[in-house]
């Protein structure tokens, strides 16, 4: 038989035969399932994956010949070899993961039923080379939900693409690239409590507080296993810190990877990326998400180049991302997505839930801890109850608190007073923010922050949205934090995006009508070292008179009116769990899974495709607009010159704003934006929509989803 390849490099002068690709994808796809205790399955997929390469027609490809589909081969391989349940990740490890489809399908339908009937170019010149091992019955028991069966599935297909990906850049680079080199988990340990040793033994109460949660939340991670677990800390309590020592103890306790941190905004993440840097030393972090930039110059270091590479498939010890990211990642299909999956396994996750999807979501975490040994940790200061959704998927985790004395902790870091204010108009409202010389007020309309934003006193006013581009709004709020620390004026009029994890101390805070959660986050902003009088430090919730609450907050809103008459203090651990009830029964138990997700992998057989589609968290539904202003000037220009690069991609997010259809739809047909690409992309062509200051004059409410 004359060697059949696999791959050809660049350059002609090296072959890779095909068993060498499936011997190496099948070790690495081994190593990679290990951690979930399916490595024959890791190794049955490796070997199976690319055998139709045997084919000649696959072998004339490699010379320029026409495109040969030579991933179902190993699909209908796997179902011969009694292994069906692999076919799947075997035929969507180059286009995703496909529907199962039904009986009926026709060798034109893209499912897997459909695909399996297709002639395919023969193959056979596999058996002269590849032995499979034998198999084991498959435990349907252990995978009695279309939905566990599917995760396991896609856990297994990301170990597959992950080896294959590894395996040929291997190949092409001509050399093992410079992953790993982290790190120990044991050494990032001692680093945190360097960091925290100047902080004993503490002198103020607040301080005494925190380090008694911190202390809390060490002694929890020491005896953590698997499991679902709650850090319910009120704002001010220190909570990314405490949640970073519970993770990295019970991580080093139980033998696990790294620790995964995910938050709904980017502007959290970029802040605690910053601190766990300083913690742990930048090359053992990573920040992944849209506006994330790893490669910091066009010929990167081994560093540089191994923290670009663990950003696909987060083989770090340390991943900062958005909840965004976790998610759809957690119901994708194509291989770019699903890359980073196996690596959740034996780690400790950290993250806030989506109320739209709070049900599958809460599935998915379930999962994670039940299969994957993975520790999960709910971290806010309002937990969304999740008991009742446990009972109603019938989910057999007890959810255990990790700090003890949660009502103390609330009554001790209690530094606000919440009143309630109606105002005859906007103009009103913005009288009264300028009679304050340090103030923040947050509104749910980006159309208003920026209307009330122009109406105040130009020293110290800022705006705060969506609509600035992150590299101004990370300036921004660095100087908002040093006018408040040596008591200029700061005016700040913001969207909800500074309510969890932005760091600012304001001696007053305003908040337009939302649900308790985002009041008590707000609140958050307010006396928050505890060094100003209870009573000066007011929190006021405020309506306009003549206008309602944007679409998306009239329920939570609803809810928080409901409750502030029920409950005297709205700020107790009783009125935010009663808030929550409250709100998933207004809500409708329908609407916790929006799209009918773990309803599809019931009605229908492993519909991966078709539920991927479905799973589309608000950042998707966005386009970017590239601002050419300040660096994204010459970083547009060099899109204009035709230049397309992930390097260019991720600092180009540093200067954009992601708008929606009808916005896009406008700023084209006013010729604010020119089109690249054939519409692909999108750059800002009038420069007077966008100040550095106000951002993006667009009239659009700033969206919600987290609880």
């Amino acid at each position: 038989m004359a060697k059949k390849l696999a791959h050809i490099s660049e350059d002609h002068s090296r072959e890779q035969t095909v068993y060498e690709h499936l011997t190496g994808t099948a070790e690495l796809a081994k190593q990679f399932a290990a951690a979930f205790g399916a490595e024959e399955d890791g190794y049955l997929l490796g070997l199976l994956h690319d055998i139709g390469k045997y084919s000649d027609a696959f072998q004339h490809r490699l010379d320029g010949g026409v495109r040969v589909d030579h991933s179902t081969a190993g699909a209908k391989e796997a179902c011969a070899h009694g292994v069906g349940y692999l076919a799947l990740a075997i035929a969507g490890h180059h286009g995703g993961i496909p529907n199962f489809g039904s009986r009926a399908d026709t060798k034109n339908d893209a499912t897997l039923s459909g695909r399996l009937k297709r002639d395919l170019e023969p193959y056979d010149d596999w058996k002269t080379e590849v032995t499979l091992p034998p198999v084991k019955p498959f435990n349907m028991r252990e995978f009695n939900t279309g939905f566990r069966l599917s995760f396991y599935i896609r856990m297994l297909f990301s170990c597959l693409v992950d080896a294959d990906f590894i395996d040929t850049e291997t190949f092409m680079d001509g050399a093992l690239a410079p992953r790993g080199n982290y790190d120990a988990l044991p050494a990032l340990l001692d680093r945190l409590e360097t960091y925290i040793a100047p902080w004993y033994p503490p002198k103020a109460e607040l301080n005494r507080k925190r380090c008694a949660i911190l202390d809390a939340c060490k002694a929890s991670g020491s005896t953590a296993a698997p499991g679902v677990y709650t850090l319910t800390v009120p704002t001010g309590g220190g909570k990314t810190t405490a949640a970073m020592a519970f993770a990295l103890t019970a991580a080093v306790q139980n033998g696990m990877s790294r620790v995964i941190y995910a938050a709904p905004y980017t502007s959290i993440i970029d802040q605690n990326a910053d601190t766990f840097e300083k913690i742990f030393g930048t090359e053992n972090v990573i920040e992944h998400h849209s506006s994330a930039e790893y490669l910091f110059s066009e010929s990167p270091n081994p560093a540089e180049y191994r923290k670009m590479l663990a950003a696909e498939n987060w083989d770090a010890p340390v991943i900062a991302t958005t909840t965004v990211q976790l998610f759809e990642s957690l119901f994708a299909s194509k291989p770019a997505r699903c890359r980073k999956l196996h690596n959740l396994a034996n780690s400790v996750l950290v993250q806030t839930l989506p109320m739209p999807y709070l049900k599958p979501f809460t599935a998915a975490l379930a999962e994670l801890s039940r299969k994957y040994g993975v520790i999960v940790v709910l971290c806010t200061a309002t937990q969304p109850a999740l008991d009742g959704v446990f009972a109603d998927l019938k989910i057999d985790l007890p959810i255990k608190e990790i700090c003890p004395n949660v009502s103390e902790n609330f009554e001790t870091f209690r530094r606000t007073k919440i009143t309630q204010h109606t105002f005859d108009s906007t103009e009103s409202l913005t009288a009264e923010l300028t009679t304050l010389s340090q103030v923040l007020c947050i509104v749910n309309r980006i159309a208003d922050a920026q209307k009330i934003y122009q109406a105040l006193p130009e020293d110290g006013a800022y705006c705060l949205t969506t609509h600035l581009c992150p590299a101004h709004r990370k300036a921004r709020i660095k100087e908002i934090r040093e006018r408040l620390k040596i008591g200029l004026p700061c005016r700040v009029v913001s969207t909800s995006l500074i309510e969890a994890g932005v760091d600012v101390d304001f001696p007053r805070v305003y908040r337009e009508e939302a649900g308790l959660d985002s009041v008590l986050q707000a609140a958050g902003r307010c006396n928050r070292e505890g060094k100003r009088p209870l009573d000066e430090s007011l929190v006021t919730v405020f309506t306009v008179q003549n206008t309602t609450p944007p679409p998306y907050m009239r329920q939570p809103a609803a809810a928080m009116k409901n409750i502030s008459k029920r409950m005297e203090d709205i700020t107790s651990l009783a009125a935010i769990r009663a808030y929550f009830e409250f709100y998933r029964d207004l809500y409708g138990k329908e609407d916790l899974d929006r799209e009918k997700i773990l309803i599809a992998f019931e009605n229908e057989m492993l519909p991966f495709a078709s539920v991927a589609e479905k799973v589309r968290v608000i950042e998707s539904c966005t386009t970017p607009v590239y601002i050419p202003i300040d660096q994204g000037e010459a970083l547009v220009e060099r899109l204009y010159r035709g230049e397309r690069s992930r390097t260019l991609f991720r600092k180009l997010g540093q200067y954009s704003v992601n708008v929606y259809p009808q916005q896009l739809a406008a700023l084209r047909e006013a010729g604010a934006v020119q089109s690249i690409d054939g519409g692909a992309l999108y750059v800002l062509a009038d420069p007077r929509r966008y100040d550095s200051a106000l951002g993006l004059t667009l009239d659009q409410t700033e969206t919600a989803l987290f609880i």
